[in-house]
C-alpha cells in the first residue's frame, strides 16, 4: 500500500514550510487511495527518549501494557527502507517530506488499526506541526464518516507523548557501558560463532560524541516534543530509577483515561457507571466507617462475632492456609441476624481476607402426622462460610 511518491527536492531546496508540506502529501494520500481508505491507528504512543535512557529495553513492556500487539513503527528502520534507499539514490534526500510520506503510509497499514508505538517521530519543529495537522484531518475523518457503515474506521483519535529521561552524566555513562557491553558479546560470538552481534555505535565508544549526541536530543528532539505537551496526553518519565521503578511509573501514566479517549457520545453514555479506582477509593473508607459503627452501637454483636471468627474459624483457615482457601459450616443462631453477617464479611475484609457467605435452609423430620401420614419438618438455616486469602506459592502450580 505504497503510493507514489512526490519527486525528491535537492538538499538545499527542502521545503521547510509545515503547512505546504503536510498538504502536498496529505492530498498525495487522498489521490492515491481515496478518503474512505485514509484508516489511521486510534491510539498512537510517540515515545521519545535520551539516548540511553532505555527506550529499547522499555518498547516491548509498553507495548504490553497498553496492549499494542503490531510492531513498533521506527523511524530510523523506515529511512533504511528500500523507498527512502531509492530517494537517496536519484539525488534527493529523506527530509521532513519524505519522513512524513514513508510514515503515513506505514501507518495505514491494517496492522495498525487500533494503536501503534511510533519510536522517533516527531524530531523537528516541522514534524511537530504536520503531527498536530495529521490529528486534525483525523478528527474530520471522524465527524465525516460517524454516521455511514464506514465509522467503526474512524474512531476518535488518541495521541500520547512519552519521553524517557536521564541526565547528560547518566546518559553519556548508560551509552558508554553499552558500548562495552556490545564490544564483549560481538567478541565473543566472533570466537564461537554462536548468536548474532550486535550494533557498535560509534557514539558508544567516544565520551565526546556521547555527550554530542545527549545535547542534540535536548536541545532538538526533547524541545519538540514538550511543545506538544498542551495538547496531546504527555508523560514525562524520569528513567534514571531502577527498572521496576520506572515501569511502575509507566503503568501509572498510561492508566486507563476514559473521559479522554472515548468518543463523546460513548463517554456520554457510560459517564454515570463509577470508575473502579472511584469505587476502590471510597471503599476503604466506608469499610472503616462500618466497623467502628459496629464498635460503638452494637457492641455484644460484634464481640460476638469476631469470637466466632477466632475461635471457630482460624484454626480452620490456617490448616489449610497453603491452598488459600477454606469453607466452614455452622449452625450458630448468632447469625440468624443479617447483621452479624455483614460484620464478619467486613471483618474479614480489614484483614486481607475475601468472604463470601451462602444460607442454605435445611429440612429435619420432626413428628408424623397419624393422621394423613405426612412428614412434618423444620427447617433451620446451615451457613457456609467460604474465605479466599493469598496462599502460599510452595508447591503450587
Amino acid at each position: 500500500m505504497k503510493g507514489s511518491p512526490a519527486k525528491p527536492l535537492p538538499a538545499d531546496l527542502e521545503i521547510k514550510d509545515a503547512q505546504l508540506i503536510f498538504h502536498r502529501v496529505w492530498k498525495g494520500l487522498e489521490e492515491d487511495l481515496g478518503r474512505e481508505r485514509l484508516r489511521f491507528p486510534k491510539e498512537l504512543i510517540l515515545l521519545g527518549g535520551a539516548p540511553g535512557s532505555g527506550k529499547g529495553t522499555n518498547t516491548d513492556f509498553i507495548q504490553k501494557v497498553r496492549g499494542i500487539a503490531s510492531k513498533p513503527v521506527v523511524i530510523s528502520q523506515l529511512l533504511d527502507s528500500p523507498e527512502a534507499q531509492k530517494i537517496k539514490t536519484s539525488g534527493g534526500m529523506v527530509g521532513d517530506e519524505e519522513v512524513l510520506r514513508l510514515l503515513l503510509h506505514e501507518l495505514l497499514d491494517p496492522s495498525y488499526h487500533d494503536n501503534a508505538l511510533l519510536d522517533g517521530f516527531p524530531r523537528t519543529t516541522v514534524q511537530v506541526e504536520c503531527l498536530k495537522m495529521f490529528y486534525d484531518e483525523m478528527v474530520l475523518l471522524r465527524r465525516e464518516f460517524s454516521s455511514t457503515p464506514q465509522a467503526y474506521h474512524f474512531k476518535q483519535p488518541t495521541f500520547h507523548i512519552m519521553v524517557l529521561f536521564v541526565d547528560e552524566a547518566e546518559s553519556v555513562a548508560r551509552q558508554l557501558k553499552r558500548g562495552d557491553e556490545a564490544k564483549a558479546h560481538n567478541a565473543e560470538v566472533r570466537q564461537s560463532g554462536v548468536g548474532e552481534l550486535d550494533e557498535e555505535r560509534a557514539t558508544d565508544f567516544d565520551p565526546d560524541l556521547a555527550q554530542n549526541r545527549y545535547r542534540t536530543f535536548k536541545e532538538q528532539t526533547f524541545d519538540a516534543l514538550v511543545s506538544l505537551k498542551q495538547i496531546f496526553h504527555y508523560h514525562f518519565i524520569n528513567a534514571q530509577a531502577a527498572i521496576e521503578v520506572v515501569q511502575e511509573n509507566i503503568i501509572r501514566e498510561l492508566e486507563y483515561q476514559s473521559s479522554l479517549e472515548l468518543d463523546p457520545r460513548t463517554y456520554d453514555t457510560l459517564r454515570h457507571v463509577p470508575l473502579a479506582d472511584e469505587v476502590v477509593l471510597y471503599a476503604r473508607q466506608e469499610l472503616v466507617n462500618r466497623l467502628d459503627g459496629y464498635q460503638v452501637q452494637h457492641p455484644a454483636q460484634f464481640a460476638a462475632v469476631v469470637e466466632f471468627i477466632q475461635s471457630k474459624m482460624m484454626p480452620t483457615i490456617k490448616r489449610y492456609a497453603v491452598s488459600g482457601r477454606a469453607r466452614i459450616s455452622t449452625e450458630d443462631h448468632l447469625f440468624d441476624d443479617p447483621g452479624a453477617l455483614a460484620m464478619l464479611i467486613d471483618v474479614f475484609s480489614e484483614r486481607g481476607f475475601r468472604a463470601m457467605v451462602d444460607v442454605q435452609r435445611q429440612k429435619t423430620p420432626e413428628r408424623v402426622d397419624l393422621t394423613t401420614g405426612e412428614i412434618i419438618t423444620s427447617q433451620k438455616p446451615v451457613y457456609r462460610i467460604s474465605v479466599f486469602f493469598e496462599g502460599s506459592k510452595i508447591r503450587r502450580g
